[in-house]
């Protein structure tokens, strides 16, 4: 007899001054604030079984510190790197250290706006990348990141 599968370990970083969401540049990142996104991720987890982490912050050794603890404890990494998306070849390095399937997400569309935001250090090493969409882009990435786990872990 087969043990049942514990819920898939997701875990959400979010880089710099995603903390200001709702009020810093409304009309390029929304009205929604961090804590409405989270609560909307923790609600779609639940009902897909998953069970999420769910973390911010301005510094970019406290995210590597973030994505290398998560080695062995979760199954997934779904990560805003906001402006470190650009220039964090660190954060890059932790993902990869980690060896966990990774999504990129991103809620204005970086391809469409200044050039020097076109290329991300995460692209080519992540899953895929959900940009545009503004705070649905966290839904998705909850989704995707648990039908990949699904699939990635067989019949």
């Amino acid at each position: 007899m087969t043990r049942p599968r514990a819920p898939w370990r997701l875990l959400v970083v979010n880089g710099p001054n995603l903390n200001l969401l709702g009020v810093r540049e409304t009309g390029v990142y929304g009205a929604v604030t961090l804590a409405e996104i989270e609560a909307r991720c923790r609600d779609l987890a639940e009902t897909l079984g998953a069970e999420l982490a769910f973390v911010q912050s301005n510094h970019e050794g406290s995210l590597v510190d973030l994505i290398q603890d998560a080695r062995g404890r979760q199954d997934l990494i779904i990560i805003n790197p906001a402006a470190y998306t650009h220039t964090s070849v660190a954060i890059r390095d932790a993902l990869l250290a980690v060896a966990l399937p990774v999504i990129e997400i991103h809620l204005s569309n970086i391809h469409r706006r200044e050039p020097f935001r076109h290329r991300s250090f995460v692209a080519d090493i992540a899953l895929g990348q959900i940009a545009g969409f503004g705070p649905d882009v966290y839904t998705m990435a909850v989704t995707a990141a648990v039908r990949h786990l699904q699939a990635a872990s067989g019949p």
